[in-house]
């Protein structure tokens, strides 16, 4: 039997397709989602109607908001002067209890600065964290913070692993994941002082921390998490989701160049079809940005229906796992 009602709050009018991107892969999770989830599509009520084909489903709803935060706004002042914006109206319903979780594709710092804000930081954590998944030779890995904090201290990096470990264990039912902190070298001498210094701390959270990991060993899949400060972080998934696409085009571009090349392809199809569902971002629709006191979920910007339709189910399966409960418990 369900538990009680899930409620997912969905930032509609965030993101560069917006509100159709949102409206419909809301709607395609709604199809799809437990009998106790409903969500609330939160923007300009008349644009989100026009993207419907039809009525929505029963577990769907539409909270008008008429402001809308752009990408090219400040983050922090956005959130200010724009109060009824379809971000900040949706932050507020989870802080006032109205929604268990947050997913928006908007402007990312801004939907961090709405966690920060509005939602507010669960207490005892230093500084919340955006940790985004990707495709590597066994599954996938976790890697944070990746765009939240550019400035970091050692603690901070303990905290993200402290988050991290039990977003793994609830999310993925890893009992002990591992985690390495990423660095030039795996060497504890090595790095700066913010990495030989979280280094020691690290050695001492009683986590399963396996040392440090270069960048080269991040698509092998050897450990689970990756904990590095938020410039690191952005850059390295950013070069991840660029390398990826490269390979793609250029497997495509490839094989339609010959004959003997597009006959090989359609012997490879199936493979190459699971290799493109490995590299393609929108499998995982989303990010959690840990640390805040209700679950969020960061989409891309260029998100498509898919992405949103798993960033949705994401959140309210985050929900369900009590992730939120978990590291206000086990972290502070």
């Amino acid at each position: 039997m369900d538990s009680k009602q899930i409620v997912v709050a969905v930032d509609a009018m965030g993101g560069d397709n917006a509100p159709a991107q949102n409206v419909l892969g809301t709607v395609q999770a709604a199809k799809n989602a437990k009998s106790n989830v409903k969500f609330i599509l939160v923007g300009n009520e008349e644009a989100i109607e026009s993207e419907l084909s039809g009525d929505l489903p029963g577990n769907v709803e539409v909270k008008h908001a008429p402001e809308v935060i752009e990408m090219k706004d400040h983050p922090v002042k956005a959130i200010k002067k724009k109060p009824n914006s379809s971000l900040a109206v949706a932050a507020k319903m989870v802080k006032e209890g109205q929604a268990d979780a947050l997913v928006s594709a908007g402007n990312t710092g801004a939907a961090t600065a709405a966690g920060l804000l509005i939602i507010g930081r669960i207490k005892g954590i230093d500084r919340p964290a955006i940790a985004a998944m990707f495709p590597t030779d066994k599954g996938f890995s976790f890697i944070l913070d990746v765009g939240a904090n550019a400035d970091c201290k050692p603690d901070n990096l303990v905290e993200f692993a402290k988050m991290g470990d039990i977003y793994v264990r609830q999310i993925k039912g890893i009992e002990r994941p591992t985690i390495s902190l990423l660095n030039i070298g795996e060497e504890s001498s090595k790095g700066n002082l913010l990495t030989t210094k979280a280094y020691e701390l690290l050695e001492g959270a009683g986590l399963n921390f396996q040392g440090n990991i270069e960048g080269r060993d991040l698509p092998l899949g050897t450990v689970d998490i990756i904990v590095c400060d938020g410039f690191t972080g952005n850059i390295t998934l950013k070069l991840i989701e660029g390398v990826a696409a490269a390979i793609l085009r250029t497997i495509k571009t490839g094989v339609s160049k010959t004959l003997r090349g597009r006959l090989g392809a359609i012997l490879a199809l199936p493979g190459l079809r699971e290799l493109r569902e490995s590299l393609d971002p929108d499998t995982y629709g989303g990010s959690p940005l840990l640390g805040i006191d209700g679950v969020v979920i960061i989409a891309h910007g260029s998100s498509t229906p898919k992405a949103i339709s798993n960033a949705v189910l994401a959140a309210a399966f985050a929900v369900e796992q009590k992730v939120v409960e978990e590291i206000k418990s086990k972290v502070v």
